[in-house]
């Protein structure tokens, strides 16, 4: 079939790139001697950190594969006990593979990173285009080992569940028994997201309160015992964490589209449960070719603009390529279906795309309204400057939603139009769409692994004594980098944001399944019933719960890491005069310890509470419950992620001069800010991407239960 040759091709070719790119960035110069021995403890670190933190997933993941199967084999014990025995060992298999493939993919992604650091810096020599190519390119594979390893781990399951089959039945229920695979990508996405973003900040947070406020000393000097731990946490929580993260999302949202399409069988046959996947290959094609294309002539030039060519590129060549694929594979067997109306949903989803990467530019760039706005509330001390802050991260909820809202309506007005008086038409447009908005994934993960491979090349040069040009180089693609991670958060909430919409309706349609309704007929959830209205009310607080546990979880841990760094300034007093060295390791085993054991409760949380409510209220309960923490979510991971953005780069525009410049009252002022954004976008607000998702793909999985 040319759908599945187009789905394997690229593949391959995505294969040979990855091999491509690693070895171009293994053949670089690593720098000195005193690089490389910064460079290998956060290597030693990062890795130490994510085979501890893997165990405790891979203990949680048994336990979950175990409930999985039992309540899978139970739940369908009225379709005869060897069909309920098929239903569980399907479901419980796909959980594995999606939970390994998650893994896999946050292993890359720390791997690359703490390999591509080292080389970025010392590349930095040689001028801002080659260290600017290495840092992309080494997030290029990440970015193209997540969203390949995503849809091989799909594709595959669904030939092997039926997708083969010359029996419609068998290739119709194919989508719902890899429900399992997106499960088990969201639970490890959460704690490895959390576990991460719990290590980055409390890292950070320590480092920063006594190294640049009480001791004074910049960031990333060598004379702070809490750097190397610093460094690494950029690593696992922006590569390790973002890559489980964004595997998981394109899983999901995948397996979505495909349960939808299987509603459009009678029109589109095979071919609208594989466009998704067909969709999401050229967009890794086009994501290659983009990566390939990005430069930069000389060193003054701005790097940013070079990415953000590099986006464009990738964007219109998903638009020109989709094109086509929606003229194939979605023109109905009869061509009775006006398919140029359903490409119209494509260029929905990418238009949204930029709105996001648009909005979040403006609430977090230096040089706009509201960052400027909150450095200047610094002069007035850390108050004003919390006040500031939270109002700019609420007001940035608005222009998002609006957006989201409108390329809702926009993309089902279209399917309802390209398929008049067909059930389903309608969500079938918002999954094209959504589609659409992915098809540059393996691009914006490229970029966000980026922003913690020229982090950290920064760091590398400044606790090196580098020479001041290799460290303007440097400093200029860690400020660009700080941009590409704050972009790639809004476009991982907007993308949430429909991908949920998704997996609500998937998970109506599995509703009437097991009600023995038709496809085409509508399940109502009446939100003025007692037990709806409580499971909505339940899903706004889980939201509020999770955010809180998520934050506190960071200040715990950040303590811990406070009082060593504390203990060796005063225990070690060489340090501050460079004749002793800090012991950098007792930091790294200290956060690693405290992230680990704080991660678990939210996560437990999140998991517990939608079983918990399916089983005790219900079905159309469950339902509200969805639709509420979906609700909730997007606007809680806007204010967090906003928010913290913005706090952030109010920091580094004092940092620049503004107000004082630093080691003024303004700069302290602003370090207290930061410190409080820090958890709000790199913990809590990547976190509650993966939340909002993995409560969809749970109750799809546990839906059995639900009476």
């Amino acid at each position: 079939m040319v759908s599945y040759c187009i789905i394997y091709g690229v593949i391959c070719i995505s294969i040979l790139a990855i091999l491509y790119l690693a070895n171009f960035i293994f053949k670089q110069d690593k720098g000195t001697e005193n690089m490389q021995q910064i460079s290998n403890a956060i290597k030693e670190g990062a890795m130490a950190f994510l085979k501890r933190q893997y165990k405790t997933i891979a203990l949680l993941s048994i336990f979950a594969l175990i409930v999985i199967v039992l309540a899978n084999y139970f739940g369908n014990s009225s379709k005869g006990s060897s069909e309920a025995l098929r239903i569980a060992i399907h479901t419980g298999f796909a959980f594995i593979i999606g939970a390994l493939c998650s893994a896999i993919s946050g292993y890359i992604g720390m791997y690359m990173a703490v390999n591509s650091n080292i080389r970025a810096a010392a590349s930095a020599k040689k001028g801002l285009n080659k260290a600017l190519q290495i840092a992309l390119k080494g997030g290029a594979v990440t970015g193209l080992a997540v969203t390949t390893l995503s849809l091989f781990g799909v594709a595959t399951l669904f030939l092997l569940y039926g997708g083969a089959s010359s029996d419609a039945n068998l290739i119709k229920e194919a989508p719902s028994l890899i429900v399992g695979f997106g499960f088990g990508a969201s639970f490890v996405a959460l704690f490895a997201q959390l576990g991460g973003g719990i290590y980055t900040k409390a890292a950070d947070v320590g480092a920063d309160l006594v190294g640049k406020v009480e001791a004074g000393i910049p960031e990333d000097d060598p004379r702070n015992p809490a750097v190397v731990a610093d460094l690494v946490g950029d690593n696992v929580g922006d590569c390790a964490g973002r890559g489980a993260d964004l595997f998981e999302s394109t899983a999901a949202e995948n397996i979505g589209a495909m349960i939808l399409g299987v509603a459009l069988y009678p029109i589109f046959g095979i071919k609208g449960i594989l466009f998704p996947l067909v969709a999401r290959a050229l967009g890794i094609l086009s994501s290659i070719i983009g990566v390939f294309l990005v430069k930069v002539k000389n060193d003054n030039d701005d790097p940013m603009k070079s990415l953000e060519i590099g986006f464009v590129i990738t964007s219109v060549l998903n638009l020109i390529l989709l094109a086509f694929v929606t003229k194939f594979m979605l023109n109905g067997k009869n061509d009775n279906v006006n398919f140029w109306i359903l490409y119209g949903c494509v260029v929905t989803g990418i238009v949204l795309s930029f709105i996001f990467v648009w909005t979040t530019n403006y609430y977090t760039s230096i040089n706009k309204r509201p960052v400027k706005e909150i450095s200047n509330a610094c002069e007035t001390g850390a108050g004003t400057n919390i006040i500031k802050g939270v109002s700019v991260g609420m007001e940035s909820t608005a222009l998002p939603v609006i957006f989201i809202s409108l390329a809702i309506f926009i993309a089902y007005k279209l399917g309802e139009a390209a398929l008049p008086g067909t059930a389903n038409a309608g969500l079938y447009g918002t999954a094209i769409a959504t589609m659409g908005m992915l098809s540059s994934c393996a691009y914006i993960l490229a970029m966000d692994t980026f922003g913690p491979i020229t982090d950290n090349a920064g760091g590398i040069t400044e606790m090196s004594g580098a020479p001041e040009k290799v460290r303007v180089i440097t400093d200029r693609l860690d400020a660009c980098g700080n941009t590409t991670k704050a972009l790639t958060k809004g476009y991982a909430v907007g993308s949430a944001a429909l991908a949920t919409f998704l997996l609500f309706s998937a998970y109506l349609d599995e509703v009437k399944k097991i009600l023995g309704k038709p496809l085409n007929s509508w399940f109502a959830i009446d939100l003025g019933k007692p037990e709806v209205f409580i499971g909505g009310f339940i899903g706004a607080m889980i939201v509020f719960l999770f955010s809180s546990t998520a934050i506190r979880a960071v200040g715990n841990a950040a303590q811990y890491v406070i009082l060593e760094v504390r203990r060796q300034f005063k225990e070690i007093p060489g340090i501050m005069s460079g004749k002793a060295k800090p012991d950098y390791a007792k930091c790294v085993d200290i956060v690693t310890k405290g992230a680990l054991k704080e991660m678990v409760l939210p996560g437990v949380i999140v998991i517990l509470t939608p079983i918990l409510v399916g089983v005790l209220l219900g079905k159309e309960a469950a339902g509200g419950f969805l639709l509420v923490t979906t609700i909730a979510g997007v606007i809680m991971a806007l204010f967090l992620n906003n928010g913290g953005g913005a706090w952030d780069n109010a920091k580094k525009l004092i940092e620049l001069g503004e107000h004082g410049g630093k080691n003024s009252e303004a700069h302290k002022a602003a370090v207290v800010g930061d410190t409080v954004g820090d958890p709000f976008k790199d913990t809590a607000g990547p976190s509650l991407h993966v939340l909002i998702k993995l409560v969809s793909t749970l109750t799809l999985v546990f839906i059995s239960l639900f009476r």
